[in-house]
């Protein structure tokens, strides 16, 4: 429900832009999944640098967020420019990645959450691995970092079972 509430204010603010869809993506998209009460939103653009969204979201209060890791992402190798915002003080807690709406980065984002959804030990060999990583990391930005290779890892499995199991890029769950 807190997904649809924050994509819904998103969705009004974005209409106009070159945005076109809004996905619930990361660990509290994933049911029975253990996460940080922070959610992740996708906003899947045309264009990553359209000065339109980021003067909407300004109008939601929400700020740009300029840490280096927040600008690009790489995926198979490649990197990818990304935007991400962050509600305003008091908000609910929430990072609102924008990224190119045909991007590998995008595509991944969402076979995460349908591969954890879909595969029950691939999911709880991820909880096992993030509690395992959690109490060694002494605070968020190491424990982010440090997922990255476990990352690509799950990615290369979820990959490799995706069009097994009939996967394929679902519409946004929100559709602007």
């Amino acid at each position: 429900m807190e997904f649809r509430d924050l994509a819904a204010r998103i969705q009004e603010q974005l209409t106009g832009t070159n945005a076109w869809g809004i996905d619930h993506v990361g660990s509290t998209s994933v049911p029975g999944l253990a996460a940080k009460d922070v959610l992740d939103l996708q906003v899947r653009v045309d264009d990553v640098a359209d000065p339109r969204a980021p003067a909407a979201f300004a109008r939601l209060g929400f700020r740009l967020r300029l840490e280096p890791w927040n600008e690009t992402e790489s995926y198979g190798g490649v990197a990818y420019r990304k935007r991400v915002f962050a509600p305003p003080a008091g908000d609910r807690l929430a990072n609102v990645h924008v990224r190119l709406g045909e991007a590998p980065t995008t595509r991944a984002a969402v076979l995460f959450r349908d591969y954890l959804r879909n595969e029950d030990s691939a999911r709880d060999d991820w909880l096992a691995f993030k509690i395992e990583l959690a109490s060694g990391k002494p605070n968020l930005v190491a424990y982010g970092q440090a997922k990255i290779p476990a990352w690509d890892v799950l990615m290369l499995t979820a990959e490799r079972g995706g069009p097994e199991h009939g996967w394929s890029m679902p519409s946004p769950d929100v559709v602007l």
